[in-house]
């Protein structure tokens, strides 16, 4: 896969997140929360509450990435618990936001490759996506093309913007996904 950068921005380089990376992210996301239907939260989350989700996905040993060109982060993706009963120790749920100005150029597959490569290294066996609206092709077609299968949709399960939203959920194997029994 070959990044394309902006126009005005120079090579993407992917890397781990760091705590000095939260203004960054709490802004790419704030302005998805406000403009977009990916999220359904309403009020975007304070720079204190992003950090906060940060250090608990890290501390859990799974994967948070960034990428940035001229030094500036364009985007992020995480893996965090599915649910948090037990039962589901070993599946996780991507989350990918990419700036808004830096869509199409590849970052978000990036991005999510690396999340999904992260999490089956953290002895992960099943990642779930749970993308808002059924109508946001442009995630559902990533998600397919790194093996990700439709698992279901759930039909206005959320209400955003003046409109009832599907959850589209999709889902795919890591590792030995469900062939072979976790270390416990």
């Amino acid at each position: 896969m070959t990044l394309v950068p902006h126009p005005s921005a120079g090579r993407p380089l992917l890397r781990a997140a760091q705590a000095d990376d939260m203004p960054a992210i709490q802004a790419i996301y704030a302005r998805h929360v406000r403009e977009g239907l990916a999220s359904f939260e309403y009020d975007p989350p304070t720079l204190a509450e992003i950090t906060q989700r940060w250090r608990a996905t890290v501390e859990r040993g799974l994967p948070y990435r960034v990428i940035e060109t001229d030094g500036a982060v364009r985007g992020f993706a995480y893996a965090a618990p599915y649910r948090a009963r037990v039962g589901y120790r070993y599946t996780v749920e991507d989350s990918i936001y990419v700036d808004m100005d830096f869509l199409g150029r590849g970052y978000g597959r990036t991005l999510l490759a690396a999340i999904i490569e992260g999490s089956a290294a953290a002895g992960m066996r099943q990642m779930i996506a749970v993308i808002g609206d059924s109508a946001n092709a442009a995630s559902i077609t990533l998600h397919s093309k790194l093996g990700f299968r439709h698992a279901g949709t759930l039909v206005s399960a959320g209400y955003k913007m003046g409109r009832w939203i599907d959850s589209v959920l999709m889902q795919r194997a890591l590792g030995d996904g469900d062939a072979t029994l976790p270390r416990e």
